[in-house]
């Protein structure tokens, strides 16, 4: 049995870290098809990445902020590419709403992660749909407690838990652990501590190293 350990780099306000969530979900299950029997287990976390780590601590307008960022002609661009790459993936992309900075959701995801890979897990993919696909704002607290109540947080924890400061300190250190890792983009993907993949990729690709790691293991 081989037990596959996913280790991601990824910020809540990155929409092909979304997309790349999505891929290696098709990843896994194409690997699952081919080895119907088998008994090998996925187990993936989730490590915090800032984007812009000085982005507004307040929520301000998505577009308007992305314009000033990248300039109107390229946001647009942009735009045009995530919805048409998003409706492949199943991820109804929209650009109203409110950004700013990440830490506190990266904070929820610490919260999640003392519950258990899997309620880690459920509360990124809350973050995202909130942020993406729902036009949430990421710094609000009342944002990310919805969230986190979706992924199965019990809601005053989630609310203590963002007045405080708590996770704060290993979000930070997480965050400077992927510098000294040189990972300097998200979505990255390390499997196995040594095979890494950078970017939203096919889902081939996961599925190839997922063969690569299986005929390691049953060679040794």
């Amino acid at each position: 049995m081989t037990k596959f350990k996913i280790k991601i780099v990824s910020d809540t306000v990155c929409p092909w870290c979304y997309v790349g969530k999505k891929r290696l979900e098709r990843g896994i299950s194409l690997y699952k098809a081919a080895h119907p029997d088998s008994k090998d287990i996925f187990s993936i976390s989730w490590s915090p990445y800032y984007l812009n780590p000085h982005a507004p601590e307040v929520g301000v307008d998505k577009t308007e902020y992305l314009n000033a960022r990248f300039g109107p002609e390229r946001v647009t661009m942009m735009q045009a590419r995530l919805a048409q790459v998003g409706q492949a993936e199943g991820i109804d992309f929209k650009s109203g709403g409110r950004t700013g900075n990440t830490r506190d959701s990266h904070r929820l995801i610490q919260l999640g992660k003392t519950k258990g890979e899997a309620v880690q897990t459920r509360v990124v993919e809350e973050l995202f749909a909130s942020y993406f696909e729902n036009e949430g704002d990421i710094t609000s607290h009342d944002t990310l407690t919805a969230a986190g109540v979706k992924a199965g947080l019990d809601a005053s924890e989630v609310r203590a838990w963002l007045k405080s400061d708590q996770g704060g300190h290993e979000v930070d250190e997480e965050v400077l652990e992927a510098k000294r890792a040189y990972i300097s983009g998200v979505p990255n993907f390390t499997i196995q501590g040594k095979y890494q993949i950078g970017g939203a990729e096919d889902p081939t690709t996961f599925l190839e190293t997922f063969e690569k790691v299986r005929a390691e293991e049953m060679s040794s």
